[in-house]
């Protein structure tokens, strides 16, 4: 997620800069404000934000002054400036053009099209600057929730694919033991808001949240849909250890924080806190009994444990969707409507074939409501058009009073999503290869592999086979050994490498193997291609 920091002397234009437009929403965090340049340029020593947005002119020290002195410290890359003027001022945009600004914009004709447009601009250099990870980052994050989906409900097709997703996406996972909670987070005020309103409030709250768990102890932190999070806490002790102190310790943490929220945002949050596991791929157990421990927290006692629940109960609260796993993890992965529509009826079957298990069905469909906001792209956004109708949203879910009314908002809800699937089938697969070849262009130089690139675009490898068969010219393999050998060309072409250091480049295993794929790819070797004898 990007970072923006808002430096203006007039508090009006920083609230209006804040408010204009839903930066969660373009991948970007407000980092904070500031009402002069010394103050910026300390917060930018402190936070290094990737854009900053700045009047040209105020007290003590001037937006100029701040981009002169944030050049010669740290370069013309980071961070971007986009300047804030008025029409009198624009002799002082030719001098900030020398210090490689971004984009100016007049206040007066400040609407939030022409702010999206300049953002959208200094994202597009920052994307075409940075070559380093953060390339890499830009392309996975997008499936950082999506990892925690399949973590979260058992949804991976084998432990190397969770660690190689778990790499690429920079997770840890060397700790000795985990604990789940999930949870949903209410404002007394927040139901007669605006759609757009409530989610800014619970993106800030949810913000919030993450930070002030993780001065407890470190945590994943992350939303299902707009109102209901999960977090993973890890710890270095063994699981058993865990579970004798844990339950005290997260329940005081938990509650901290609710009362911090309330107190800033007017929000609080139910919790339900599940077990200890000892492995991250047992992960998905603990969710399950956080879930269950969930559906016993109330106002008086809003963070419960799994531990509670078995004294207070031992019947089932939640739906474990793993059961579904493959047919549901297929459907999404290639948009398969009818695969979708026979499973999800399969599981609306089973929900009538049990009146009496309300909770569960409520459970389940909600669980599958969190699925498809996390799997589809633009998730909250597409859920929320299948219910503009609504005036409760998707949110309809939790007002519904009995397992028939759970089927049928289920039932609506299969209808969106198979029709929604039956129109991007064929262009989402087309996405697919397009966005993976991208990716290997970027990551030419290391080591790729079908498993490893499979993983960090969250399908399978024999699904990614089958896309490139079907939808590129070349074969997966036959690609990257193109685009490799592509870029063996140019270092070749530069004359400062020696053939060996290009292969070593490159993530050839030897000089050997290297000069076999450029001759199969090229018909000589690279030594006569290097003396000239093409």
């Amino acid at each position: 997620m990007y970072k923006l920091l808002i430096v203006d002397d007039e508090p009006l234009v920083q609230v209006g800069i804040k408010s204009m437009l839903n930066w969660a929403e373009l991948n970007i965090e407000v980092i904070g404000t500031a009402v002069n340049g010394q103050v910026a340029l300390k917060l930018i020593e402190e936070q290094s934000p990737d854009i900053v947005i700045t009047d040209i002119k105020m007290p003590v020290m001037s937006g100029l002054e701040l981009i002169r002195l944030c050049r010669e410290r740290y370069g013309s890359e980071k961070p971007c400036f986009i300047i804030l003027t008025s029409y009198e001022d624009f002799h002082m945009v030719k001098e900030a053009i020398t210090y490689q600004v971004t984009d100016y914009l007049v206040k007066l004709d400040l609407t939030p099209e022409t702010l999206r447009e300049a953002i959208g601009r200094v994202m597009e250099k920052i994307s075409r600057a940075e070559t380093r990870p953060v390339d890499k980052e830009n392309i996975v994050y997008p499936f950082y929730e999506k990892f925690f989906i399949r973590l979260l409900n058992n949804l991976f097709e084998s432990e190397e694919q969770f660690l190689l997703q778990s790499r690429d996406l920079n997770l840890d996972f060397h700790y000795r033991s985990y604990v789940c909670c999930y949870g949903e987070m209410s404002g007394r005020q927040a139901d007669s808001l605006p759609m757009e309103k409530q989610l800014a409030l619970f993106s800030t709250s949810m913000q919030m949240l993450k930070e002030l768990a993780g001065k407890y102890r470190f945590c994943y932190a992350f939303t299902l849909d707009i109102r209901h999070f999960a977090l993973i806490f890890c710890y270095d002790e063994v699981a058993e250890k865990v579970t004798e102190f844990r339950a005290a310790e997260l329940k005081n943490i938990l509650i901290n924080i609710s009362e911090t929220l309330n107190k800033y945002y007017n929000v609080s949050f139910r919790c339900g806190i599940g077990s200890a596991v000892s492995a991250p791929l047992a992960v998905c157990d603990s969710y399950q009994y956080s879930r269950q421990a969930f559906q016993l927290a109330a106002s008086d006692c809003a963070v419960t444990c799994f531990e509670d629940c078995l004294q207070l109960t031992s019947s089932h609260t939640s739906f474990n969707i793993s059961l579904f796993k493959e047919n549901l993890t297929k459907a999404f992965e290639e948009y398969d409507a009818q695969l979708l529509k026979e499973t999800l009826d399969s599981i609306c079957e089973l929900f009538l074939a049990h009146p009496n298990h309300f909770v569960q069905a409520l459970d389940g469909a909600c669980n599958i409501l969190f699925l498809s906001i996390s799997l589809l792209q633009d998730g909250e956004k597409t859920v929320s058009d299948f219910f503009r109708d609504n005036p409760d949203g998707y949110r309809s879910v939790y007002k519904q009073t009995n397992v028939e009314q759970i089927v049928n908002w289920l039932s609506y809800f299969e209808q969106q999503l198979c029709h929604l699937f039956e129109n991007h089938h064929k262009d989402y697969k087309n996405h697919i290869v397009t966005n993976v070849k991208k990716y290997i262009n970027e990551h030419v130089t290391e080591r790729l592999s079908l498993n490893e690139v499979a993983a960090v675009f969250g399908i399978s490898p024999n699904y990614l086979s089958q896309l490139f068969g079907k939808y590129n010219e070349l074969g997966f393999s036959e690609f990257i050994n193109t685009c490799k050998i592509h870029e063996a060309k140019r270092l070749l072409d530069e004359g400062s490498l020696k053939v060996y250091e290009v292969a070593d480049m490159l993530g050839f295993e030897s000089s050997f193997y290297f000069s076999k794929v450029f001759k199969k790819v090229e018909g000589i070797s690279p030594s006569d291609y290097v003396n000239g004898k093409h």
